[in-house]
């Protein structure tokens, strides 16, 4: 949807007076230099002013000159127009502020989000020039305005495309996660730090390191998956991709976040039921790696506890995990709410000046929340003169965050350069291409019974497209990506696609959900009449039609932060809706547009062919068309285990042996369970088929420090183009401790013509044989691994043993 914007003069002239104002005032004090910058306005290039020095010595110089509340003030965030800041512009009474002293960060200034939650619309965000001049009007006031002239942080989210008008959208990170294509997340982060960077923005917040081990939990949409190799390996090339464009990335959220007891979020938010060595090897595992390979600037510090330690008031994992042992050496933000909530949930603080000692002294940097900055910055001054907290500590915290500001070039060039080149900078149509070829990627078909996929228009000339999410759109944007592009739906993209080859009709069937759900999942209700009727209606149809599409799934509404659900059932009366139109005995097939793992039994036993869309970006119609049509093979595998019912969970990979075992075998009996994954990890059809042969293992003997090196050929045998996502597995088949039955170790997507070979090849390095041992150090033990290559967790293809010794 385009929207115009209608600026008054009268408020255009005075944006322009006052940048006039602000550049009378710097040409008075002659701050700007050849080279450098009179940030403290004294008249001379200071140390911490002198591109030449380096970072350390300049970070020393500046915090010599700070007082207690210029230090105080790049301890907290300031929330942007809308959401806390009242202003769009600077204004007078900014010298009357808390920020008169500087602040740390501001974070989605004017980036006019969109959501039903906290919109917060600007006219500043569009054309994308107007967005980096703007930017620079207000960082010009805390150059020039502020006594030591310390540089913002613009920060803002970037997790599925920047959170930014009109900026590059992409499909969710589950679906980003489905890709399994390193290179394209790459890709994908560098679109999004050189968007960051054009609009002013210096620091992104992304991506999303959690494991989601709880389908229930309604952020698994905002997660890659729920194996930590995966993660990591895929968290790694965002924070490479963002950070090369000169901004910083800040992981999400450290850490145990995304096991809420029960898949429980909304005012829950905390107790997360996870042993130690789990913690390292499945929820820190991606955070250490990323950490130590990728050198994110920032990291953000999640609102749960640990074994009844708030994470945010923990110095274990603050300061001695994160920095001394992982090596973090950037600024951690605080999730909001995150340090209140000691005080308000946790109640490990008698009141909030205590969770703000708390939190400083265990490893917070910057502390963020819905409330002006001078909540939090009030009561850390007065602990100061109370002589509750040391100096020593908070020139270490503030040394911390200026040190990224150094590293970011702030000191040296605060400014975006050249505003107007953000036009031709962001949303490209390279970027385009980038988010076409991802949201393609993604698809995931999970069930194509006698090759009724691909479609034949030819075949087909009566199509029906029915379901709740035929014509939603609110899909393809979400809280922390872009807005206000325009989206196809699936309806238009199948109905675009087919052009006048075939007629494309289209009724509703149903709502996503029905009056009383969610309660409906536990205690049904009779169809209304109004629900029979449009079932109905969608049955008569489909008894003229050739072909039903039927459109299924979650909308924003159903899954996303604190959105978790107790069943994960299609809501409402999808499913009556599915089987009424199965029934017509017309050919069906499913498209499913959802962000977490759905229980779809029936659904998977009687319906012919299930493609999993996910929560697709803007262009979701015409990839989702292209998809059933033939024009895209679908490569995508699952990036998380799909139970068969809530009552399975915890079910995921990795698991330790025999814990999602059947109930045959040794030492058990009986019939009274569900068992088995509805698809497993890493599952995903194609429209070709491939063949996998001469797998070599070298060195067959080796030794602890060493590299392994593993080749494997795989060879399209069928008769289409398609993507293959080679997957390798690692078995320890004997340890000193229990370890996981097996481990995700590699895996490479390629594309193949039919008849083409490749070879992929993998190394296997130390941390990839790494286990935890009994006394909770990082080892490679000697002994046999087996390495598994397949197309899936347990689609295994070849197996070949090697040795430690």
């Amino acid at each position: 949807m385009r929207i115009k914007y209608y600026l008054p003069r009268v408020f255009v002239a005075s944006v322009l007076s006052l940048s006039f104002s602000l550049a009378a005032s710097a040409q008075e004090k002659k701050i700007y230099h050849k080279g450098w910058i009179d940030f403290n306005k004294n008249g001379k290039m200071d140390v911490f002013e002198d591109p030449s020095q380096n970072i350390d010595k300049r970070l020393a110089d500046l915090l010599s000159q700070m007082t207690v509340e210029e230090k105080t003030c790049q301890m907290a965030t300031l929330y942007g127009y809308k959401r806390v800041l009242k202003d769009e512009m600077p204004v007078p009474n900014w010298k009357n502020e808390v920020w008169k002293d500087g602040i740390a960060n501001i974070d989605e200034e004017l980036n006019n989000l969109t959501s039903h939650t906290d919109a917060a619309p600007t006219q500043y965000s569009y054309p994308f020039s107007k967005h980096a001049s703007a930017i620079n009007t207000i960082q010009k006031w805390f150059v020039e305005e502020t006594r030591l002239g310390i540089p913002v942080d613009f920060t803002n989210e970037g997790i599925h495309g920047l959170n930014h008008d009109r900026a590059t959208p992409l499909p969710a990170p589950i679906s980003i996660g489905s890709t399994f294509d390193k290179e394209l997340v790459y890709q994908a982060g560098k679109t999004v730090g050189r968007e960051a960077k054009a609009l002013g923005y210096t620091n992104v917040y992304a991506p999303i390191l959690d494991p989601a081990r709880d389908q229930r939990w309604g952020r698994v949409v905002e997660c890659y998956g729920e194996d930590p190799f995966h993660i990591a390996e895929m968290g790694k090339q965002m924070v490479l991709g963002i950070q090369e464009e000169g901004v910083a990335s800040t992981l999400k959220h450290f850490a145990v976040y995304s096991v809420p007891k029960g898949g429980r979020d909304g005012s829950a938010r905390t107790d997360p039921h996870v042993a130690p060595r789990e913690m390292h090897q499945l929820y820190l595992y991606p955070f250490r790696r990323v950490i130590q390979e990728a050198h994110p600037m920032g990291v953000m510090s999640s609102y749960n506890d640990w074994d009844g330690v708030p994470i945010t008031g923990s110095y274990y994992f603050l300061t001695q995990l994160l920095r001394q042992q992982f090596g973090f050496d950037g600024y951690v933000v605080s999730d909001s709410e995150a340090v209140e909530f000691l005080y308000s949930k946790h109640h490990v603080a008698a009141d909030y000046k205590e969770a703000v000692r708390q939190v400083v002294e265990a490893g917070l940097n910057v502390r963020t929340n819905f409330t002006m900055p001078q909540t939090f910055i009030m009561p850390l001054r007065e602990l100061i003169k109370e002589n509750r907290i040391s100096m020593k500590i908070i020139d270490t915290r503030v040394g911390e965050v200026l040190k990224v500001k150094f590293r970011l070039g702030l000191f040296d060039s605060p400014y975006v350069k050249d505003p107007k080149a953000a036009d031709k900078i962001v949303h490209t149509d390279a970027d385009k291409a980038m988010s076409l070829k991802m949201n393609r990627e993604s698809m995931v078909l999970l069930k194509n019974v006698n090759n009724l996929l691909p479609l034949d228009k030819k075949k087909y000339p009566n199509i029906l497209v029915t379901g709740p999410l035929a014509k939603e759109e609110n899909y393809a944007t979400s809280r922390y990506g872009p807005s206000h592009n325009p989206v196809t739906t699936v309806f238009d993209g199948i109905k675009n696609y087919v052009g006048s080859d075939a007629k494309v009709s289209y009724v509703k069937g149903c709502d996503i959900i029905d009056a009383t759900w969610p309660e409906s999942e536990i205690i049904e209700t009779p169809l209304t009449a109004q629900e029979q009727a449009a079932i109905d209606s969608a049955v008569a149809q489909a008894k003229q039609s050739d072909i039903v599409i039927a459109v299924v799934g979650e909308d924003i509404d159903r899954v996303g932060e604190s959105l978790s659900r107790t069943g994960l059932n299609l809501p409402g009366r999808q499913l009556k809706l599915i089987q009424a139109l199965q029934a017509t005995g017309k050919p069906v097939v499913m498209v499913m547009i959802n962000g977490q793992p759905l229980t779809i039994n029936w659904e998977n036993k009687y319906v012919p062919a299930i493609l999993e869309a996910w929560f697709p970006s803007v262009q979701s119609g015409q990839v989702i068309a292209e998809t059933l049509f033939g024009d895209n093979n679908p490569g995508g595998r699952l990036p998380i285990t799909f139970p068969k019912t809530t009552g399975q969970l915890e079910y995921n990979f990795p698991f330790k042996p025999s814990s999602q075992a059947e109930q045959g075998g040794q030492n058990s009996w009986g019939k009274t369970s569900v068992k088995g994954a509805l698809y497993p990890y890493g599952y995903g059809l194609s429209y070709t088929t491939f063949e996998y042969s001469n797998l070599q293992v070298s060195p067959e003997k080796g030794n602890s420090q060493g590299l392994i090196q593993i080749s494997v050929d795989v060879t399209n045998t069928g008769r289409r183009k398609g993507d293959e996502v080679v997957q390798l597995y690692l078995k320890d088949e004997v340890s000193s401790v229990t370890t996981y039955e097996y481990d995700l170790r590699g895996f490479d997507r390629i594309t193949l013509n039919p008849g083409e070979k490749k070879t992929v090849q993998f190394t296997l390095h130390p941390d990839d044989l790494a286990l935890l041992d009994k006394n909770m150090n990082w080892t490679v033990e000697p002994g046999k691994f087996m390495v598994m290559i397949g197309s899936s967790s347990v689609d295994i293809k070849l197996k070949k043993e090697f040795e430690i010794e």
